[in-house]
């Protein structure tokens, strides 16, 4: 049989694993890939959602008649008790059960990629006396398992596995083709699951980061809609002193400012001079009504990837930088540990970073001056500098502030 029969033969079956193979035959092309399309949609799909694949692993359960599915994309280990996604009538009782118990003597594990076997052809007879089977899975009632694993290249392990109850039939040839149908979708949604999880863990580091060091973010689309602000941005907002949000657009206290900052974003949206200028920046200062001091706002394109696609993504980008908030006190443990003071030695280099006066930090510190005096040139000598303006450069420019 050519080749592309065998493809259509195959999905047939595996989308009617119930029917004879008399009434396969006779399913047209269309109808055999299109009652597959949802599922391997949902596949796809179940990299993007929360709990991913949790859809697609109750239409598999649905199409085997099967008790359970669960699918292991990270298999429980002595550290973890590792992440899980169950169908079925299921309790946290019987998942911590076999996270912290018997998934360490189970012997259905680290099967052969692409493999779809049954627990009892692997392991063999001696399969219904194990302990896994007799005191986890026959209490519950389960009698048939079927299992397949998934390795990438970036070290996952996944394990997928099918459960029928006594009442049950025993998984048959078409199950098994169902399930190798479906593994080579599922392996590549895992690989993209992998690299989007990836990418969201570094987008939350590097906002955190962005956050503690009191930056302002406003992110806009081509369209000139802003589609995000971060954690201080919305604190400056909030404030409205020279600047807020209204319908969704940045007002200015000051007609001639709001302008300017207006045309500034329009033609940073609009990608205007890019082909000269990939990445155009320019600023303003906002004056604010209370006296404060006045607000740096910069504004800059964000270059198009070679493929990117959609009028949604970011265009441009505003940075706030309000001088006068007051960041995070960094740790007086950590500044200890990286540059070998004592407790009462980075507290008076924390205090002078704020900018006292060495009067004002030995006022605060409940010490008289030369104390402090002597405090300070311990300091000099452990970090190496001879100034107290140097000292503070030092600390802020150090990783104390990430901290």
């Amino acid at each position: 049989m050519p080749r592309s029969q065998t493809t259509l033969m195959a999905a047939r079956e595996a989308a009617h694993p119930d029917m004879a193979v008399s009434e396969i035959a006779q399913l047209t092309a269309s109808e055999a890939f299109q009652s597959l399309d949802s599922l391997v949609g949902a596949i796809y799909d179940g990299a993007l959602s929360t709990p991913p694949w949790k859809e697609a692993m109750a239409m598999v359960q649905d199409r085997l008649g099967a008790e359970h599915v669960t699918l292991m994309l990270r298999p429980p280990s002595p550290e973890s008790n590792g992440v899980m996604i169950n169908t079925g009538e299921t309790t946290q009782q019987a998942t911590d059960s076999y996270a912290t118990r018997f998934s360490s003597i189970d012997p259905f594990v680290r099967l052969e990629e692409g493999e779809v076997v049954t627990a009892e052809e692997m392991v063999g007879k001696e399969w219904l006396n194990s302990t896994v089977y007799t005191e986890y899975l026959k209490p519950l009632g389960i009698r048939h398992l079927l299992g397949a694993d998934l390795y990438t290249k970036d070290g996952v392990e996944c394990r997928l596995r099918i459960t029928r109850t006594n009442d049950d039939d025993t998984f048959t040839e078409g199950d098994r083709d169902f399930v190798r149908f479906l593994l080579p979708h599922l392996k590549r949604a895992i690989q993209l699951h992998t690299k989007l999880d990836l990418l969201e863990t570094e987008r939350q580091l590097f906002a955190g980061t962005i956050n503690r060091m009191l930056l302002g973010i406003i992110s806009y689309d081509e369209q000139g809609n802003i589609i995000e602000t971060n954690e201080e941005a919305r604190r400056i907002l909030s404030e409205k002193d020279g600047i807020w949000l209204a319908h969704d657009a940045l007002r200015l206290d000051r007609v001639k400012e709001e302008r300017e900052l207006h045309r500034i974003i329009r033609r940073a949206c609009s990608g205007e001079g890019q082909e000269q200028s990939p990445a155009m920046v320019d600023a303003i200062a906002v004056t604010r009504p209370s006296g404060r001091a006045t607000l740096g706002v910069l504004v800059k394109t964000v270059p198009a990837g070679e493929y990117s696609e959609g009028k949604y993504r970011p265009a441009a980008v505003v940075y706030l930088r309000d001088p006068e908030a007051n960041a995070a006190q960094p740790s007086h443990e950590l500044v200890r540990r990286l540059f070998g003071l004592t407790r009462m030695e980075a507290t008076l280099a924390l205090l002078l970073t704020e900018g006292l006066t060495l009067d004002e930090a030995a006022e605060e510190m409940n010490v008289r001056r030369n104390t402090a005096r002597t405090h300070l040139r311990s300091i000099f000598c452990k970090t190496g500098v001879t100034r107290q303006t140097m000292l503070v450069r030092l600390l802020l420019n150090s990783v104390i502030r990430l901290g």
